[in-house]
């Protein structure tokens, strides 16, 4: 209660209500009419003499102009996510990249390359692609197109080609962060009140997650417990004539709890620890995002300083310096319109998905 409590101070409280008012309640429109939509699926094991991977089948269908076809199917293995998520980073280093799955999951939930695992990493690929279409920017990203339209040789000749002016840029600001220490001297205020909003997000979001896969686990060990009930009854009821139809109707009993405690779990693992996690992974990203704006800045903080201090290479600093501030202008006004639309996702995703586990809650009492 007290975490459920603590998560209205980052999203818009959800009135307590009885089912009734719960299942009325209704989430802002969806987004506009899309003209990107892909689909992430059919994964296939691959086993070679060095290593054992698995590629997705991703599928694209489109109206847009250019795109040379209105609809594309190619074959991508986890390292192509990765690489897609680098480039769009460099091209973007003040916009919210999309979380990815870890490359390595948590030891002791599942195996790796098992059913489970792999379907749990097709729904967030799946995922991961869809929020970069529905995002205004990163949608119309070339080295996006191209991992949705090119044939494997294809994208493995794309990605052997050297850096290119966006992704110098993005090695030029994280050269200058290793010289810029403590905080910047001009950051507005805006952004020092992001940074502290992620701070406290961080905090709860990852509390939320502990708390959550804290009681998935619980209830998993209290389920797995309970079905051995049902048949302890039955045989005991096989035994005692006299209370044989009591026995039974326990046993009976058991098993629809157990029925009803599976859905519960499902519920659990396929609404609200995927998101949680998301969330997790997303406030992490956002850190990132603040640190590469303050990093921008300080290389203008750096250049101005070097302005006052110099006698000489005055026009060509103030030259650098025009440039550097419409740089983190850009950089300032990129993040701000990405932090809004981030913000009212987040806040949407979590109303949708505590309220999912609320009406699963009332369903699992009154079953």
């Amino acid at each position: 209660d007290t975490s459920l409590t603590e998560v209205n101070s980052f999203s818009p409280s959800v009135p307590i209500s009885p089912s009734s008012m719960i299942n009325q309640y209704k989430f802002e429109d969806g987004p506009e009419l899309r003209d990107l939509f892909i689909t992430v699926d059919d994964p296939e094991s691959h086993i070679t003499a060095i290593e054992t991977f698995i590629t997705y089948r991703v599928v694209t269908k489109t109206t847009r102009g250019e795109f040379d076809s209105s609809e594309y199917e190619v074959r991508r293995r986890y390292q192509d996510f990765l690489w897609l998520k680098s480039k769009l980073e460099e091209a973007h280093p003040t916009l919210i990249i999309p979380p990815l799955p870890e490359k390595f999951i948590i030891k002791g939930m599942v195996e790796r390359f098992s059913d489970e695992f792999i379907e749990t990493r097709r729904k967030a690929l799946h995922k991961f692609l869809n929020r970069i279409a529905d995002h205004p920017t990163l949608t119309f990203n070339e080295d996006f197109k191209i991992f949705l339209t090119a044939q494997a040789w294809e994208l493995s000749s794309h990605k052997k080609q050297g850096p290119g002016l966006l992704s110098r840029m993005g090695q030029t600001v994280r050269a200058v962060a290793s010289s810029v220490r403590g905080a910047v001297k001009n950051r507005p205020e805006m952004f020092t009140e992001m940074n502290n909003y992620m701070e406290t997000f961080s905090q709860k979001i990852n509390l939320l997650d502990k708390i959550a896969h804290r009681i998935y686990k619980e209830e998993r060990d209290y389920f797995n417990e309970m079905k051995e009930y049902g048949p302890i009854h039955t045989l005991w009821s096989a035994s005692e004539e006299d209370i044989a139809d009591p026995l039974k109707g326990l046993a009976s009993c058991i098993e629809r709890c157990c029925r009803a405690t599976e859905r519960r779990m499902a519920g659990l693992s396929e609404h609200l620890l995927p998101i949680l996690h998301e969330y997790v992974l997303y406030s992490e990203i956002l850190m990132g995002v603040l640190k590469r704006r303050d990093q921008i800045q300080g290389e203008l903080d750096s250049r101005v300083d070097a302005l006052a201090n110099k006698k000489t290479e005055k026009d060509l600093l103030s030259e650098e310096i025009g440039k550097l501030e419409d740089k983190v202008e850009r950089a300032n006004n990129a993040l701000k319109a990405d932090w809004d639309r981030w913000k009212q996702n987040m806040q949407w995703d979590m109303r949708s998905t505590f309220t999912n586990v609320a009406e699963n809650n009332l369903r699992y009492y009154e079953e």
